[in-house]
């Protein structure tokens, strides 16, 4: 393996030092440090060091939907993005509902070689919400899952949500629920308010969401095992999952970069790039929101990276498929949300995006303190240049970005995975070497 040294980089805690990564793991830190004369230097003053980030909540669309995301340019994103980690959503053709699925999705992962791929696996056969699928084969499998979610689709049935908390303390697994009672959502466009009525779209009312997360904490303190709430949207669910943790109920949960940025304002253009499940709130939510991501009551930042094909989304609102694409972006958007509002530093940002979601995850390795013997995942940040999104520059397969021309305040500059450089200079290091470049 190639020995690199970061040169002037600002971690977390302390000033600027120099760190060295030798066989994977990062094997000194410090200032005036003897190192090795065949040492890949990499120019880093004053960027913000990070642990490598990992995400909770990514679509790779791998299988079945290779037009929209393969694993590989769903792990070259996350590398750009600063991830090191990325755990992927079990609504795949075929459901991620099997031992053999789940390690395909992961075996894609390691090929790719850029990110660790660790595969969500489904709460029911076929996302189906009638029979608990293969959770104790799928967690025994090479892929090791300890997260199970049917998201995009709500586990519904509380007879069924108990039985998969039950099942999953065995093995210390987790289920990740997507929070939609069905019934009060049928046919839903956008966030129920009175901006609905005057632009003529159905209603998604924020107590569609609460109810279910609501149920969920009661059963999962009356199991006694562990819930995680997807992609939280509203004011009062905040409140649901405040009350819970104050009774010592064993949850966490999620926010998306998006719910803490955009509102439904957005959706006045009727353009379906701001279309997406759960809907884009009002100031009021996204405010509270970002309160409870400061506060600790929401505990990590995912992105629900959605793509899409072009097709998919240049049509008229009601036909359109929701979700956008955010692996690329989340870091300026969190930014711009929390950092520049003064809600949270950029420790706060480690705790959020790379620590907590390794802990909820359960991915050793991940999320660890910049420490001499700790693995090498890192994500440097540069705080004095902006990230301009374009659209045509994704490393996505997809385009399906709410911030296309929008100049975020911070680039992701640098990454390594298990001490490998993915993305110098904001530059993916395949593409450089493909292009007859170096690192």
């Amino acid at each position: 393996m190639t020995t690199y040294v970061i040169r002037g980089s600002r971690p977390l805690a302390g000033s600027n030092v120099d760190i060295v990564i030798s066989d994977g793991v990062i094997s000194a830190m410090g200032t005036d440090l003897v190192v090795p004369a065949d040492a890949t230097e990499i120019s880093a003053h004053d960027h913000i060091a990070l642990p490598g980030l990992v995400d909770l909540h990514t679509h790779l669309r791998e299988p079945g939907r290779e037009d929209a995301e393969t694993v590989r340019s769903g792990s070259q994103a996350a590398a750009a993005g600063g991830y090191t980690a990325v755990c992927a959503m079990a609504n795949t053709n075929p459901v991620a509902d099997t031992a053999g699925t789940v390690e395909q999705v992961w075996r894609l992962g390691q090929q790719a070689g850029l990110v660790h791929v660790q595969p969500i696996g489904a709460v029911t056969t076929g996302l189906e919400g009638t029979q608990l699928a293969e959770l104790g084969a799928m967690a025994d499998s090479a892929a090791c899952v300890r997260i199970f979610s049917d998201d995009g689709k709500c586990v519904h049935d509380a007879v069924l949500m108990r039985r998969a908390l039950e099942y999953v303390k065995a093995f210390d697994g987790v289920i990740a629920q997507h929070a939609q009672e069905p019934r009060l959502t049928e046919d839903a466009q956008m966030n129920e308010s009175a901006l609905s009525g005057v632009l003529g779209l159905r209603g998604w009312p924020a107590v569609a969401e609460e109810a279910i997360i609501a149920r969920d904490v009661l059963l999962a303190d009356h199991v006694g095992s562990r819930l995680h709430v997807c992609h939280v949207s509203t004011a009062g669910s905040v409140e649901i999952i405040r009350w819970a943790k104050s009774r010592g109920i064993d949850v966490t949960a999620e926010v998306t970069p998006h719910h803490l940025l955009l509102t439904e304002e957005l959706v006045r253009s009727y353009n379906p790039i701001y279309k997406v499940n759960p809907p884009l709130r009002s100031e009021r939510d996204v405010h509270a929101l970002r309160e409870a991501l400061a506060d600790g009551t929401i505990d990590v930042v995912a992105t629900d990276h959605a793509p899409h094909p072009a097709e998919d989304k240049d049509c008229e609102w009601a036909q359109a498929a929701m979700g956008m694409v955010g692996l690329e972006t989340a870091v300026g958007v969190v930014a711009e949300a929390m950092i520049s509002t003064g809600l949270m530093d950029w420790a706060g940002v480690a705790q959020r995006m790379s620590v907590q979601p390794a802990v909820i995850g359960r991915l050793a390795g991940q999320g660890r303190p910049l420490a001499v013997g700790e693995p090498a995942n890192i994500t440097l940040i540069n705080t004095d240049v902006p990230h301009l999104v374009e659209p045509r520059a994704l490393r996505s397969a997809s385009r399906n970005t709410p911030y296309a021309g929008r100049s975020l305040p911070v680039s992701v500059w640098t990454t390594f995975y298990q001490g490998e450089l993915t993305l110098n200079e904001g530059v993916l290091v395949s593409q450089a070497n493909q292009a007859g470049g170096s690192a």
